[in-house]
């Protein structure tokens, strides 16, 4: 095959496999939104590392890590896919929090966001007959079920101790023992 035959193989393959702009746009602001959330659980792990409280702190470190791994998730997606990634500023993120239960609460309701985000990425992939998409999309709406059940669960049982006392002693100690595992590569 000469060059120019491999170009226009190389340039129908691409366009076979190329990302609508509409599914593009929402996947790129998706990344944004990925690593605004990566920014703002590492916001709060220095809020709760100023408090001394380490294991805490160190839950929202492991958040932080697994935005970023879900960032890059969508990012090799879009090149995958023959899409460009284009990166945009992300948003400041508060640096002072009324607490252990404030703290989660935002999580919660940062979390319900991230939910509602992924949902409308795959309405416009359905709009899109994109199958790859929703394919793709599909461990992401996995993925934030057990977000939103984690979180409710701590801030169930943060609310329980009323935030205070002894109780939070015992549950930053147990959430020292947290660590990653990029649930993103188990695929």
């Amino acid at each position: 095959m000469d060059k120019k035959s491999i170009f226009v193989f190389l340039t129908k393959q691409k366009s076979i496999i190329m990302l609508k702009d509409k599914v593009l746009k929402a996947l790129n602001d998706q990344i944004n939104a990925e690593m605004h959330s990566a920014y703002l659980y590492l916001s709060m792990s220095a809020y709760f590392e100023d408090k001394g409280l380490n294991g805490f702190a160190n839950w929202m470190k492991v958040q932080y890590q697994e935005e970023l791994s879900h960032a890059i998730k969508f990012f090799d997606y879009i090149n995958e896919r023959g899409g460009r990634v284009m990166l945009a500023p992300i948003e400041g993120v508060p640096t002072e929090f009324d607490g252990i239960i404030d703290v989660y609460e935002k999580t919660l309701e940062h979390e319900q966001k991230v939910t509602g985000l992924i949902n409308e990425i795959m309405n416009i992939a359905v709009e899109c007959s994109d199958h790859a998409t929703q394919s793709f999309l599909k461990w992401f709406v996995d993925e934030q079920v057990e977000e939103e059940a984690n979180v409710t669960e701590l801030l169930d049982n943060l609310k329980l101790i009323n935030g205070q006392g002894n109780g939070v002693f015992m549950l930053n100690r147990e959430l020292k023992s947290r660590v990653f595992v990029d649930e993103t590569k188990a695929e």
